[in-house]
């Protein structure tokens, strides 16, 4: 993430990126708010100091990066779907390169029709948040082989979905043209919080991104 870890560029990367999936949220079109998705995440890879990318000599200028493999965007893999949270408690701790132990409790499932089914955490600690992690079969071969995310709300990545405020239950959208990779796909020196058994999909999920030939490093 750049040579500086936190700090006012960070601030800058953050905001960015909550207005892009604010933006992402406020369209009617799914298919034109993933083109201006992948369009800005090029963006920020290629030119940003906190570009996972951006601290590697693999490129000898930034316009030498071609941007993310991103498939095109497929209707049929967008899902809005209800959280069940009559669920058996769980809960994990996940060592990260910068923020120690991060602990997540599982609030959630939701059941996604010819796909399967995924847990959903909420991160207990500072800023809290939703977080969907998946690993489908593409993982290893196609795409990173831990997994990819869809939901990590704490650092921007929120699709939608309604919330009953009175009950406190709802849905999120889950549109898997929407999956990008962690942090640690990028780069070996991060750890990054990963798909825990109950995210991961016997299926193959053929959008979102996917890896270069070769991987990045």
């Amino acid at each position: 993430m750049g040579e500086t870890s936190h700090g006012l560029t960070l601030l800058d990367w953050r905001r960015t990126v909550h207005q892009l999936y604010a933006a992402v949220r406020a369209s009617s079109e799914p298919a034109t708010a993933h083109a201006l998705w992948t369009e800005m995440r090029d963006d920020l890879f290629r030119r940003h100091p906190q570009s996972p990318l951006a601290s590697s000599d693999r490129f000898e200028s930034p316009d030498d990066f071609a941007g993310l493999p991103v498939a095109p965007y497929d209707a049929a893999w967008r899902f809005e779907a209800a959280v069940d949270t009559d669920v058996e408690p769980a809960a994990i701790a996940v060592p990260t390169a910068t923020d120690g132990a991060v602990p997540f409790e599982r609030v959630g499932v939701v059941r996604l029709p010819n796909v399967g089914s995924l847990d959903v955490w909420a991160l207990r600690s500072y800023g809290g948040g939703i977080f969907v992690p998946f690993r489908d079969r593409t993982a290893g071969v196609s795409t990173y082989g831990a997994g990819r995310y869809l939901i990590d709300t704490v650092k921007g990545a929120d699709l939608g979905g309604a919330i009953d405020l009175h009950t406190g239950q709802g849905t999120l959208v889950l549109d898997f043209n929407f999956a990008y990779h962690p942090s640690c796909a990028y780069d070996p020196a991060w750890v990054c919080p990963l798909a825990q058994p109950g995210n991961v999909l016997d299926v193959v999920i053929p959008v979102g991104e996917s890896l270069p030939p070769g991987g990045w490093y």
